[in-house]
């Protein structure tokens, strides 16, 4: 979400100042101005049914989509894998981000991971600019992209080319500091206030959120949700979609069993040397699933029974938005993610896909 342009009213002013109605209403502009392509059927057929030019694997967290697209890269050689991960962008955050091992990335070429040192932000402008890079290049030597990854806003910024809302540094810098010096409940009863459709989508233990969406409305004078109803417009797109499902007890199950085995492969090793590392792990990184709990175990915020049990806790909540994200997108095709075919399904299903 980085668009530089900063105009004169964010300035730090604008985040300490009270909440107004200015930023209540949307108007028919920003109602569609990150809707993409309009939802029109092209000559002859649905919206959705345009030739792909790469397919996605969707779904949530430990539904084994890393393994399947290594799987299905090795049977079509013209496939490229591009990773859609909001946190596998961070050089050095590995076992937690259960980024491909060796055996996965043997014999498969693996783009948009490692972006970024894990001191800085890397925003979703940022993945969209390399993405789209990256898309072009593939197509540019005639091969097809497997995308795939989790994280739900940076398939739609590739997908549907949405329109990100700016950055206005100085807000931002004021809402960081009031959330130091005032604490993040009284951030989000401001949000709430000002943009009560942007609160009731985030957590309102989400702080990194919160000040972006306040950032957006008090920078722009307009709702943080008014840039994001295009969310809502499932357009036409190049990109055919596959869904792992599976349900919640398997996906718990399997939730459970992957922090045993991170464990196992030193991940609070992994965790202790970033946090030793010069310039330390950012306010983006040190959100990631797992990283945020061990990092107060290592400050003694935390016992590590009490870590690894959060860890669960919060990687389960967080399956189930992903879940409910991909749920509503009715371009996705689901597949069982548990059936004992799956790979060769999922294999003949991108050949007939992509035509390879």
């Amino acid at each position: 979400m980085r668009d530089e342009a900063v105009p004169s009213r964010g300035d730090r002013a604008a985040a300490a100042g009270p909440a107004t109605s200015s930023a209540g209403e949307c108007g028919v502009k920003d109602q569609v101005s990150r809707s993409g392509p309009p939802t029109t059927s092209p000559p002859g057929g649905d919206a959705r049914e345009l030739a792909p030019r790469h397919i996605a694997i969707v779904g949530p967290t430990a539904a084994g989509k890393t393994a399947l697209a290594a799987a299905i890269a090795r049977d079509l050689p013209a496939v490229e894998i591009v990773s859609v991960d909001s946190m596998a962008v961070y050089r050095g955050l590995d076992i937690g981000t259960a980024k491909p091992t060796r055996a996965e990335r043997a014999g498969v070429r693996w783009h948009l991971l490692d972006l970024a040192d894990p001191s800085e932000d890397f925003s979703v402008a940022q993945f969209q600019a390399a993405g789209r890079a990256v898309l072009a290049d593939v197509e540019s030597r005639g091969r097809r992209a497997l995308l795939v990854g989790g994280t739900g806003l940076y398939h739609r910024a590739l997908l549907d080319d949405l329109e990100l809302p700016g950055r206005y540094p100085a807000v931002a810098e004021a809402l960081e500091r009031e959330a130091d010096e005032s604490g993040l409940p009284r951030l989000y009863e401001r949000l709430v206030a000002l943009d009560p459709v942007a609160a009731g989508r985030i957590l309102p233990g989400n702080r990194r959120r919160i000040v972006r969406a306040l950032e957006v409305t008090l920078g722009s004078g307009r709702p943080f949700s008014c840039s994001g109803p295009g969310l809502e417009s499932y357009g036409p797109s190049r990109v055919a979609q596959v869904g792992l499902a599976l349900d919640r007890e398997v996906l718990d199950a399997r939730i459970a069993a992957r922090l045993d085995e991170q464990m196992g492969s030193g991940l609070l090793d992994e965790v202790a040397r970033l946090a030793a590392s010069p310039r330390g792990i950012g306010r983006t990184a040190r959100q990631a699933l797992g990283y945020r709990e061990l990092l107060e175990h290592l400050s003694g915020e935390r016992t590590l029974e009490d870590a690894l049990e959060q860890i669960r806790r919060r990687t389960r909540a967080f399956a189930r938005r992903q879940q409910r994200w991909f749920a509503r997108d009715p371009r996705v095709r689901w597949l069982p993610g548990d059936a004992p075919d799956l790979a060769a399904a999922a294999v003949e299903l991108a050949r007939a896909t992509l035509g390879s």
